[in-house]
């Protein structure tokens, strides 16, 4: 997929302009609003976001977070034709709160043992 790179490293960008972090509820409209692609995929695609998402946060000039680094992988995901879920979850003691990217049920953007980790808030 050409230009994904760019594409992460802007939505990482817009994310911080649009000052998503800040607004939950604009944020949440914004994933859950944010159409599949109708585009045949090639295999590789969700390993090809997650690379261009990880490479843009190498160049990001501050600290992307799981909240930021998820919504810029779901809606890339989504943009590309793969049916991606940003999860939201959180464990009690100590208290911490974590977002994801699943496809099908599968953790993609994260070590394999969040599901167990974290209670799930919220699949949008």
């Amino acid at each position: 997929m050409p230009f994904l790179f760019h594409k992460a490293f802007v939505g990482l960008l817009a994310f911080d302009v649009l000052l998503l972090g800040r607004k939950f509820a604009r944020l949440h409209r914004l994933v859950r609003g944010w159409q599949v692609a109708r585009r045949e995929t090639s295999p590789d695609v969700i390993d090809q976001v997650c690379d261009a998402v990880n490479h843009a946060c190498v160049w990001y000039p501050k600290r992307a977070l799981c909240l930021q680094r998820s919504v810029v992988t779901t809606c890339l995901l989504r943009s590309c034709g793969v049916p991606a879920q940003m999860v939201l979850g959180a464990q009690k003691l100590p208290f911490k709160a974590h977002a994801w990217v699943e496809v099908n049920g599968r953790v993609i953007n994260e070590r394999t043992d969040v599901q167990a980790a974290y209670g799930v808030w919220e699949r949008c």
